[in-house]
């Protein structure tokens, strides 16, 4: 495994949400973290079939262009029902069409689904992240991490962001959107990723 290796870390994300929860995790570390947003970077488009492949691409992308390691990250939900869907597709199911996100537009489309093919209860559902390292001279590093749940319905909450409001994640009474940023950052996707993450990078 190789070191992060600099002071600083470019975050390669637009995805408020997403740099706001990565911040939280990152912050316990001796690194001081800058966000595409704030380098006034594009984020490529993410043209990949896999969250590995969207993920690397973003974090290659983000080094290159300031000369920095970079972290990236490409999550998305994926329902057991719906063959995995809408899995690296997760943002497309909330856009308008103008530009903009309606999630929960796109939650109700998982819930339509999932009605009109009288999927059995518990409609089992999996948040996956994929955190990828990049550095400027073309070494990476992948991480992993998964939690499984169900898909709940009425929406509850309005901590998270995406999907979490119908994500009710195993042995919890309470959705990720019910959740506090700090108990979720505990037991996400992202989190157990990060785990790995830490180990390698840091420890």
């Amino acid at each position: 495994m190789t070191r992060i290796g600099s002071a600083k870390l470019v975050l390669a994300s637009h995805n408020v949400g997403k740099l706001e929860e990565i911040r939280l995790l990152l912050a316990p570390y001796p690194v001081a973290v800058i966000s595409a947003v704030e380098l006034g970077l594009d984020v490529p488009a993410e043209t990949e079939a896999t969250f590995a492949g969207n993920a690397l691409l973003k974090a290659h992308a983000a080094a290159k262009a300031t000369g920095l390691p970079a972290l990236s990250d490409d999550s998305g939900i994926e329902v057991e029902a719906l063959r995995g869907a809408p899995g690296v597709h997760t943002a497309d199911w909330a856009e308008t069409g103008d530009g903009t996100r309606d999630f929960p537009m796109a939650m109700a489309k998982v819930w339509d689904r999932l009605e009109a093919a009288k999927a059995p209860f518990p409609r089992r559902a999996k948040f996956v992240c994929v955190l990828a390292m990049a550095w400027p001279d073309g070494r990476e590093e992948v991480f992993n991490g998964q939690v499984e749940g169900q898909i709940v319905w009425p929406m509850r909450g309005e901590i998270g962001h995406g999907f979490d409001p119908i994500f009710r994640p195993e042995g919890y009474t309470k959705t990720f959107g019910e959740m506090e940023r700090a108990e979720k950052s505990a037991i996400s996707h992202r989190a157990v990723a990060f785990k790995k993450l830490v180990k390698a990078m840091f420890n």
